[in-house]
């Protein structure tokens, strides 16, 4: 029973073990989705998508009537105006008002509709500026990605020279001790394994420095231990050939593919609507409004009706005679109640206003003259766009080809120092020559494949450059 659970619980670590592995472990693609995610230039890209949405239901809801709600209580002290009656009177007055308003622009010169055109475009605009940040940002990932893969690779050359140092002090070793190379021979050999013991730390700082950029760029804490998975074989592609590359028809395609090329001209248009957004305050404005109102004074008397008599003298025939007027008239005065004063005091208003700009300082000529500039510059912003996307394209075409006839020289070099260090291997055996032309030869063949991995990669990086520009996915298939 205690082996049953022994074997369970070592199985469960080993799945463990395995899944902490396999959630460490980043492929490119996974790199590059984290990096949009959560860098920051990506958040901030967001960020600006959504102001752009709020300014569009902003300007969209600009079409709709506002409406307000105001009230007030409070006493009136001395010479006041009575809010009922409208008379002057020097008592305390207390009173209380409501009103609800309405208002809304009949016609603004169209700036509300040029006003919801422009926020539209910007929206489109921040979308696609978030899209080309995101692009940048997976290019930024893919070069730090092989930057890593050619470290690792680096180092992996360097531990193989160390091994082979190793091989050779100790076959030295035998031949010292069979009398046929002076011991002073095995110095060389221990200079070259302390060299390889160096290329070896230097290729693991190497290794660290690519995996600290990468962090960097996906926004991962420095401390996080991660992996990424190497491919199974990373060739340049059999059927690369830069020198088929036309700038024209790159170029072209990457006016289709790039989004900031289109975000620049929706920046252009939404500028030249600009204009028209300033031009609409030098016309005349409609607005209707309505309102409904009403008041309470405690000021406010109503009289008391009820039966009175008056007694007046007449003549008649020159004689005296007393005679009553009876009726009905006010006998007293009696506070009218707030419920009444609400009800009778309702009142409606329904007009409208027009508003006709004669003189304003100048201020809306020098906002037309703004937003004019504004428009030229963002038009030559837009040409800057197009002219650095075309000097990019030129720059990657360029590069690929120049790394194309690098990878292929240091093909040949590696070529020539292998020849040249199978010959002095062999002369070496024979005692033909001494150690250090032998370590000589060694280096020589390790420069050129270091030179040879380091031209395998950047031609692979420019390769994967021009693909960007053609709108081809970044992957290392």
């Amino acid at each position: 029973m205690l082996n049953r659970i022994t074997l369970l619980l070592t199985g469960l670590l080993l799945m463990a073990a395995q899944a902490v592995f396999a959630q460490n472990t980043w492929p490119l693609e996974k790199c590059i989705q984290y990096a949009q995610q959560n860098n920051l230039s990506t958040k901030q890209a967001q960020y600006n998508i959504q102001d752009a949405q709020l300014m569009e239901k902003l300007n969209q809801f600009s079409r709709l009537p506002n409406l307000s709600a105001r009230t007030s209580a409070g006493y009136q002290f001395g010479r006041t105006i009575d809010p009922t009656t409208n008379s002057f009177n020097n008592q305390r007055i207390g009173f209380n008002s409501f009103s609800i308003d309405a208002g809304m622009t009949a016609f603004g010169g169209g700036q509300i509709n040029n006003s919801i055109k422009q926020s539209k475009k910007d929206l489109e605009a921040a979308r696609l500026e978030a899209q080309a940040t995101s692009n940048d940002i997976s290019l930024n990932i893919a070069s730090a990605y092989l930057s890593i893969l050619l470290a690792e690779e680096q180092l992996q050359n360097a531990r193989k020279r160390l091994e082979l140092s190793q091989e050779q002090l100790g076959q030295t070793d035998k031949l010292i001790q069979a009398g046929s190379l002076p011991p002073n021979d095995r110095l060389d050999f221990l200079a070259q394994i302390a060299l390889d013991e160096q290329s070896i730390v230097d290729a693991q700082n190497q290794v660290a420095i690519g995996y600290l950029n990468l962090k960097q760029l996906m926004e991962i804490d420095p401390n996080e231990d991660i992996r990424i998975v190497r491919p199974e074989s990373i060739e340049v592609p059999s059927d690369a050939d830069p020198r088929l590359y036309r700038l024209e028809e790159v170029y072209t395609t990457a006016l289709k593919t790039q989004p900031q090329i289109r975000a620049a001209d929706l920046r252009l248009e939404s500028a030249q609507l600009g204009e028209d957004i300033a031009r609409a305050g030098m016309l005349p404005t409609l607005n209707l409004f309505a309102s409904l109102n009403t008041n309470y004074s405690s000021a406010a008397q109503t009289p008391i009706i009820g039966p009175t008599s008056n007694m007046e003298t007449v003549y008649i025939n020159d004689m005296p005679v007393d005679i009553e007027f009876r009726g009905e008239g006010p006998v007293d005065y009696e506070q009218v109640s707030y419920s009444d004063q609400i009800n009778e005091n309702f009142g409606q208003t329904v007009g409208a206003s027009l508003s006709i700009p004669i003189y304003s300082n100048h201020r809306n000529r020098i906002q037309m003259e703004r937003a004019r500039l504004n428009a030229l510059n963002t038009e030559v912003i837009n040409r800057q766009q197009r002219q650095q996307l075309k000097s990019d394209v030129q720059r990657a075409i360029a590069d690929a080809r120049a790394a194309r006839e690098s990878y292929a020289a240091a093909g040949k070099s590696v070529d020539a120092a292998q020849a040249a260090f199978d010959n002095a291997e062999k002369r070496f055996q024979l005692g033909a020559i001494n150690t250090l032309e032998y370590t000589t030869a060694r280096n020589n063949l390790d420069r050129a494949q270091v030179d040879l991995i380091q031209a395998k990669y950047q031609y692979i990086f420019n390769l994967k450059t021009v693909d960007f520009y053609l709108g081809r996915p970044i992957n290392l298939d």
